[in-house]
C-alpha cells in the first residue's frame, strides 16, 4: 500500500476533551493540600498561625484551625464550641487561666468579626455577648478585662455598620446600641467617645450614617450626664456633620442638634452662627433656627409673614368695607339735603316775631351732616352704640376703647398711638423718662443704661415705613387705619388688655351719673379737667370740646 493511502490511528479521546484536560507535573502533586476527611478543617496555614498563635496555645490546635478555616461551617462549628468551653469553665479555675482563655477568645472573636458569611458574623456576636454579660461577671474578673473585650471589638463592630450588606448593617448597629446599654459597659463609657469621633472625608456613606444614627438613638437613651457624651463632643460631632456630602447624614445632624437644644437650649446656641439674614440662607441653618423656635414655642418667620399678610388684608378689606359705608350715609346725606332744599324754609310762627320791630327771628340753624353722623359715635374705635350719650362716651373712653389707654404713672387717657409722647412730654413724671435711640420708646431713666447696653429691645424703623406700638413692642405697617387693624384686630396687638375684656363686655345702659374724671359746669355740657384725649388729626372733631391735663 502506498504510503500516502495507509489509515492513521484512531485517537481514543476525543481532541476537545484532550485540550481541556491539563496535565499534572510533579510539583503540582507535591504542593496538593493536605486536608483529612470530609468535614474536617485544613491545617493552619503560616499566614494563619502567626496572627492566632497566642490562641493555639490556650484552646489549642483544632479548635483554632477550625476558627481559620476556609469553609464557614467550620469556622461556625469552631465558635459555638468554644462558647460551649467558656460556659462550662468552672468558677473554682485560676485568674491567671481565665484571663489567659478570655483574651483568646477575644483574638478569635475579633477575626471572626470580620467574616462575611452571616451565620458566622451572628455566632461571634452571641460569643461576645456571652463573654461580657456571664463569663466575666461570673468568674469575677476585673473591668478591665470588660474594657479589653469592648476596645478590641468595637472599632471592628463600627467598620461593620457600612458593610455594603444592609443585613450586616442593622444587625452590628442593633448590637452596638444593645452593648453600649449593657451595665458592665455602660459606666466604662467607651463606646460613646468612639461615636463622637469626627467624620472623616473619606467615610463611605453608608458608615458615616449609621455613626450618626447610632449617636442619635444612644443620646436618648443615655443622655449627656456622666454617659460618655457631653454637650461639648456631641455638638461639635453634629456641627461638623452639617458639612458631610450626603443629605441624609446632614439631616441626621439636624435632628440631633434639635434634641440637644430641647434638653439644654441656650447652651447650644454657643456652638452655632449668631441667627441671622445671612446664616439663614443655609436651608439646614433655617431649618435648625425655626425649629428652636418651634420647641420654644415662637412663631417661625413663615408664620409671622402670614399673620403679617393676614392682618394687611384683614385692615384693607375693613377699610374698603369703611369706604363702602361712608360712600352710601354720604349718598343719603346728600339726598336728605336736596329734600330739605326743595321744601324750601319752614314757616315763621307767630311768637317767634319782635315785639318791637316786628321782625322774625331767624330759625334755628338746622344740625349740619358731620353732627348728625357723629351722633352716638366713639370718634378713636368707630364704635356707634345708642349708649353713646355724653357721659356714655366719657366711661367707654375711660375704661373700654380699644385705641386709648390710661397712663400708668398719672391716670391720664390717652391714645395708644401717643402714649411714647405723653411719657416724653406731657406726663406729671415725664422727668422720669428717656427715649432709647434703638427702638424709640419711653424707658425709666434708671433703667435706660441697662436696657440700652443689653440690646434686648426689638429695634424701630422709620415713621414713614412702620408705626411702633408702645405696648407689645412691635413694627407694624404705616399709616391711621393700620393703628385700628393693629389694636382692635384679632391678629394685632397681644397686650391690649381692653381687647380681651370687651369680648365679654354687654352693651351698658347710659349712665345716670357722670362719668369718671368728667367735671360738668352747669348744663353747657364743657368738660373741665377732663382726662379724655383730644383726637389727632383732621376730621376727627366730633363737636365736643376736650382739654388735655
Amino acid at each position: 500500500v502506498p504510503y500516502d493511502e495507509r489509515p492513521l490511528p484512531a485517537s481514543r479521546k476525543q481532541p476537545a476533551a484532550a485540550a481541556l484536560e491539563p496535565e499534572k507535573s510533579d510539583t503540582d502533586i507535591s504542593e496538593a493540600p493536605r486536608g483529612g476527611a470530609a468535614g474536617e478543617p485544613e491545617p493552619l496555614t503560616e499566614k494563619a498561625l502567626r496572627e492566632a498563635g497566642p490562641a493555639v496555645d490556650v484552646l489549642g490546635e483544632s479548635l483554632v484551625a477550625g476558627a481559620c478555616s476556609r469553609t464557614w461551617a467550620c469556622r461556625e462549628d469552631a465558635l459555638l464550641a468554644l462558647y460551649k468551653r467558656l460556659m462550662e469553665t468552672p468558677t473554682g479555675a485560676p485568674k491567671d487561666e481565665l484571663k489567659s482563655t478570655l483574651r483568646a477568645s477575644v483574638l478569635l472573636v475579633r477575626r471572626a468579626l470580620r467574616d462575611i458569611v452571616t451565620p458566622v458574623f451572628q455566632a461571634s456576636l452571641k460569643l461576645l455577648k456571652m463573654m461580657i454579660t456571664q463569663y466575666i461577671p461570673k468568674h469575677k474578673l476585673s473591668k478591665l478585662e470588660t474594657a479589653h473585650c469592648v476596645e478590641r471589638a468595637i472599632p471592628v463592630l463600627l467598620t461593620r455598620t457600612g458593610d455594603s450588606s444592609a443585613r450586616l448593617r442593622v444587625v452590628a448597629s442593633n448590637f452596638i446600641q444593645e452593648m453600649a446599654l449593657f451595665k458592665e459597659v455602660r459606666s466604662l463609657q467607651i463606646i460613646p467617645s468612639y461615636l463622637v469621633q469626627p467624620l472623616k472625608a473619606n467615610t463611605s456613606n453608608h458608615l458615616a450614617m449609621s455613626q450618626v444614627g447610632l449617636l442619635a438613638r444612644l443620646l436618648k437613651d443615655l443622655g449627656t450626664g456622666s454617659s460618655g457624651f457631653s454637650i461639648d463632643n456631641v455638638m461639635k460631632f453634629s456641627v461638623s456633620a452639617l458639612e458631610h456630602r450626603v443629605y441624609e447624614v446632614r439631616e441626621a445632624a439636624v435632628r440631633v442638634i434639635l434634641d440637644m437644644y430641647k434638653q439644654h437650649r441656650a447652651l447650644i446656641l454657643d456652638y452655632l452662627p449668631p441667627d441671622d439674614t445671612s446664616t439663614r440662607k443655609n436651608v439646614l441653618y433655617k431649618t435648625i433656627f425655626e425649629g428652636f423656635a418651634k420647641i420654644d414655642g415662637r412663631p417661625t418667620d413663615a408664620e409671622i409673614r402670614a399673620q403679617k399678610k393676614a392682618a394687611t388684608e384683614e385692615a384693607e378689606k375693613r377699610k374698603k368695607e369703611e369706604i363702602k359705608a361712608l360712600q352710601g350715609q354720604l349718598a343719603a346725606l346728600k339726598d336728605t339735603e336736596v329734600e330739605t332744599q326743595g321744601k324750601g324754609a319752614p314757616p315763621v310762627e307767630a311768637d317767634s316775631q319782635d315785639t318791637q320791630g316786628g321782625k322774625a327771628a331767624p330759625p334755628p340753624a338746622a344740625e349740619g351732616p358731620d353732627n348728625h353722623y357723629l351722633e352716638n359715635l366713639c370718634i378713636f374705635c368707630g364704635e356707634r352704640s345708642e349708649a353713646f350719650t355724653e357721659e356714655g362716651l366719657d366711661l367707654h373712653y375711660w375704661k373700654h376703647c380699644l385705641m386709648l389707654t390710661r397712663c400708668a404713672h398719672c391716670k391720664q387717657v390717652v391714645e395708644i398711638s401717643s402714649l411714647t409722647e405723653h411719657l416724653l412730654t406731657e406726663c406729671d413724671r415725664k422727668d422720669g423718662f428717656g427715649k432709647c435711640y434703638r427702638c424709640s420708646e419711653a424707658v425709666l431713666k434708671e433703667e435706660l443704661p441697662r436696657h440700652i447696653k443689653t440690646k434686648a429691645c426689638n429695634p424701630a424703623k422709620p415713621e414713614k415705613l412702620a408705626n411702633r406700638c408702645p405696648l407689645c413692642h412691635e413694627n407694624f405697617s404705616p399709616g391711621e387705619e393700620a393703628w385700628k387693624a393693629h389694636l382692635m384686630g384679632p391678629a394685632g396687638c397681644t397686650m391690649n388688655l381692653r381687647k380681651t375684656r370687651v369680648l365679654h363686655r354687654a352693651p351698658a345702659p347710659p349712665p345716670a351719673g357722670k362719668g369718671p374724671a368728667v367735671a360738668k359746669a352747669g348744663t353747657s355740657g364743657s368738660k373741665v379737667g377732663s382726662k379724655i384725649p383730644t383726637p389727632k388729626g383732621p376730621g376727627k372733631s366730633s363737636g365736643r370740646t376736650y382739654t388735655k391735663r
